[in-house]
């Protein structure tokens, strides 16, 4: 039978396609899969195919395109994708599923002001839109207008979901007046609605960490201790112990977690990633190693990369940064996440194992292909500011650049303090100007830079500009709003407190601690407790100590080391003591450092030598070089320079006996010995040739010898050298204002009457008893002349200005940035009784109160 002929007007068969051509399904099945590179290679291929009817180019594969477009952080893909949907005119019909995806990858990908011009130009918007537009507005940190979002959302009748209210109680939970009645009132809409119920908790975990955010903490333990917990999954109990971290309520996380095991809810990874930051908070790294523990006894725990990682984040916040490498290498090369990469730089960088940090970093893209984040960026930075030996900083700042990092809050942060540290607070204001919107870190960052770089009154001035709302219109353009302090404001701003002995200012940061519950802050107590000390303030720096309801290592370390500085060794001692009974922080090398620095101001030699031999046998603290040093001084104060040499001898040539020379010659100008003082400083010159302390210590040994040709022959050599003194200077805080003297000086506004009042003192010192000391004037010239000079130093000036602008009876303080001299130490004395009043001096050393003719260091300094 012949076969029947194909009909003239039949159709020319299509062409073959291969079976492995892709399909909408392929692009969803690899992006779900986490192929992104993959699945966006797929989309190129289905649209080079799409004149075939069996595979077009959809709206069924776009969506999940711009999904791996955004994973891969492609801008260029999203915009080619985005084109693609307009030419086959799939952007909004018949639903706005293709639009709604576009508008988050835009987001994901930084470009906000796309992402608002498609939502503005999408006809037909349902809930998904909305909760789009909702969801990148906050990852923004457009609190605001996510929440104008939400209102329109309801004007135009669509209904909420659990994933609506996840991103409405995050921008609630960080709007800038901190008010908690929107997230109430979103927490009861969620009630009435029933969005907290069912078997997804993820609504509910919200929920609980936006009361967190709030700081009602106590309110999210009510929350989840009203709800079935242990019904609620491992994710609940995970949320819970990571909120009351993040609020530093860390013991009571690690009790969740306690009865977290005892319900019978097994601990995951993120139970411990959560959990192990507590152990650092609380210094528990006897618990911090039973988490360890627990961990490797799970084979799945144990090659979880996010796991590791906060164990080597643990140990290092102990200091313990070769336990944390070993965490590190026993995970294997391939297995490494980048968090455990990141990890293990921040460590390193936070120990200041510079070096080591930054050949890791380099280490991490250059042999193992992980591409460095900015998590990595902002952890390696502080390490390339510090590192004497990496000539490459503001490299760095272009490859940030080239990374498409630039425009990320922590790389700015990050870029800004490495700067600021490097002195170029320009560049640091310039790179704060172009963050938006700035947050409370970058406010601090810069902050911070200037009380590095000495400008506190600036540091002061950006204070209170932060608490204010913007004022030009482009800072209202990107919905900036007024950022209060945290505890870090706080740390940050006491230190220049201290610096510049301003006990009013102080007192100020201190009041807005108390009102703002940030007192009992351990970090803030310990700020408090040491610009109290270093204010001459004792007795409040020991109030403040006595009242704080938890103290660490540093707390201890300040209040000893202020007592040191006071001239009390005995009350130093005592605390020492108490330290070691209590158990509560076990004695660290600075620990000593403080005590025997308290033993040397005060004369206890026997009690700071036993100190110094059983530190390590008892305590564990192994005799660094700097703890070598400070028994050089108390040797070298009490006169036993024969004593304080063997110790030097005994150490290990070089660089790390620098401190043990410099105090020793210290200790032979106070005792005028010429031989061994030589000996000192020329060693001091090989090891510091640029250190002008070290010249100016033998010219006083010379000069006081009356060594004059010798005392000039050493400033010859400072200046072939290019070495200079630094000038002394001494300024007094009154009313908020410091006000700053140089010795002879005539630039303060009221230089005339100061030295006036001056010249008063000093013809009445003169006439009960006086002589100046002129042994403290360096220069070979006349008796008549040294008397002259010594009458404006810096030190005097600024005690004539207190007295001056004070009321009778209060107390003067005045602080000077070099060692006061013996005649400005004498005549304090005379002042204080004549005018009865107590003067407290600091010093680059130590305090000296002077009353009724006496100085509380017994002229033992």
């Amino acid at each position: 039978m012949a076969a029947t002929p194909l009909p003239v007007t039949s159709p020319p068969p299509a062409p073959a396609r291969a079976s492995n051509a892709p399909t909408a399904a392929t692009v969803r099945s690899l992006t779900a899969a986490g192929n992104h590179a993959a699945a966006i290679q797929a989309l190129s291929s289905l649209a080079a195919a799409s004149s075939f009817p069996s595979s077009p180019l959809d709206r069924f594969a776009l969506p999940p395109a711009a999904k791996s477009a955004a994973a891969l952080r492609s801008l260029t893909a999203i915009r080619t994708i985005h084109g693609a949907a307009l030419r086959r005119d799939l952007l909004h019909g018949p639903t706005p599923a293709v639009g709604n995806a576009l508008l988050t990858a835009y987001a994901r990908c930084g470009d906000l002001p796309a992402a608002l011009t498609l939502f503005a130009a999408t006809p037909r918007r349902d809930a998904v839109t909305f909760n789009s537009l909702i969801a990148a507005l906050c990852l923004f940190r457009r609190w605001l207008p996510a929440l104008d979002a939400l209102r329109a959302m309801l004007d135009e009748g669509h209904p909420l979901t659990s994933f609506t209210l996840v991103s409405v109680l995050l921008a609630c939970s960080h709007l800038a007046d901190g008010d908690p009645r929107p997230g109430r009132e979103a927490h009861a809409f969620a009630l009435k609605h029933g969005l907290l119920h069912g078997d997804e908790r993820f609504a509910f975990n919200a929920l609980l960490s936006m009361y967190a955010r709030l700081g009602l903490v106590d309110d999210a333990q009510r929350l989840f201790g009203s709800a079935d917990a242990p019904g609620g999954g491992v994710v609940t109990w995970n949320t819970m112990v990571s909120l009351l971290v993040q609020s530093g309520r860390c013991d009571v996380a690690i009790q969740v977690l306690y009865d977290m095991v005892a319900r019978g809810v097994c601990p995951d990874g993120v139970t411990f990633a959560s959990a192990l930051p507590a152990c650092s908070q609380l210094e528990m790294l006897t618990l911090g190693r039973e988490m360890h523990a627990y961990v490797v006894k799970d084979a799945e725990l144990a090659a979880n990369s996010f796991v590791a990682s906060a164990l080597v984040d643990m140990y290092a916040s102990h200091e313990r940064v070769a336990a944390a490498k070993r965490v590190f290498d026993m995970v294997p090369c391939g297995d490494r996440q980048l968090g455990l990469w990141n990890a293990m730089v921040c460590g390193y960088a936070q120990a200041g194992m510079d070096e080591d940090a930054l050949e890791l970093f380099a280490r991490m893209e250059a042999d193992a292909g992980v591409v460095p984040s900015e998590t990595t960026m902002a952890g390696v930075l502080p390490a390339c500011a510090r590192s004497e030996s990496f000539a490459g900083r503001e490299a760095v700042h272009g490859y940030v650049v080239k990374r498409g990092m630039a425009d990320n809050r922590f790389v700015q942060n990050a870029l800004m303090d490495m700067y600021a540290r490097l002195g170029d607070m320009g560049a640091a204001r310039r790179i704060f100007g172009a963050i938006e919107p700035r947050d409370v870190v970058s406010w601090n960052t810069l902050i911070t830079g200037c009380v590095v770089q000495g400008h506190i009154a600036e540091a002061f001035q950006l204070v209170t500009q932060m608490q204010q709302l913007p004022t030009t219109d482009a800072a209202m353009e990107v919905d900036e709003e007024p950022v209060m302090p945290n505890n870090i404001t706080l740390m940050t701003l006491l230190p220049g407190c201290a610096m510049l002995a301003a006990p009013a200012r102080g007192k100020e940061i201190h009041g807005y601690a108390v009102r703002h519950a940030l007192d009992s802050d351990i970090a803030v107590g310990s700020a408090l407790v040491d610009m109290y000390a270093k204010c001459g303030c004792l007795a409040l720096s020991r109030a403040v100590f006595d009242r704080l309801p938890r103290r660490n290592v540093i707390t201890w370390n300040v209040l000893i080391m202020a007592y040191g500085m006071h001239g009390l060794g005995g009350e130093a001692m005592a605390l020492f003591d108490r330290m070691v009974a209590s158990g509560e922080p076990r004695p660290n090398e600075v620990t000593f450092i403080a005590a025997l620095a308290a033993c040397s101001h005060s004369g206890m030699v026997d009690r700071g030598l036993e100190l110094f031999h059983e530190m390590k046998t008892i305590h564990g603290v192994e005799p660094t070089p700097d703890l070598h040093a400070c028994a050089v001084d108390i040797l070298g104060r009490a006169g036993r320079l024969d004593e304080a040499y063997s110790i030097i001898s005994s150490m290990e040539e070089g660089e790390q006996q620098v401190s043990a020379w410099s105090s020793f010659l210290g200790a032979c100008r106070l005792h005028r010995n010429v031989r061994l003082g030589e000996i000192a400083a020329e060693r001091l010159f090989e090891l510091e040739p640029d250190e002008a302390s070290h010249y100016v210590l033998l010219c006083n040994i010379y000069s006081a010898a009356g060594q004059w040709e010798k005392s000039i022959e050493v400033r010859k050599r400072m200046r072939q050298r290019g070495v200079s003194k630094e000038p002394g200077c001494s300024w007094i805080e009154l009313d908020g204002a410091i006000h700053r003297f140089m010795a002879g000086e005539s630039a303060h506004p009221e230089s005339v009457q100061v030295h006036e009042h001056m010249d008063a003192l000093w013809d009445l010192m003169r006439s009960q008893g006086y002589k100046p000391d002129t042994s403290c004037v360096l220069h070979d010239i006349n008796d008549a002349e040294k008397v002259a000079i010594l009458r404006y130093h810096s030190e005097k000036l600024a005690i004539a200005f207190g007295l001056l602008r004070t009321p009778p009876g209060a107390t003067i303080r005045v602080a000077k940035n070099l060692r006061v001299c013996n005649d400005c130490h004498e005549a304090a004395k005379f002042i204080s009784k004549m005018v009865g009043r107590e003067i407290v001096l600091r010093d680059v050393r130590r305090f000296h109160h002077f009353r009724d003719g006496t100085c509380s260091c017994g002229d033992y300094w």
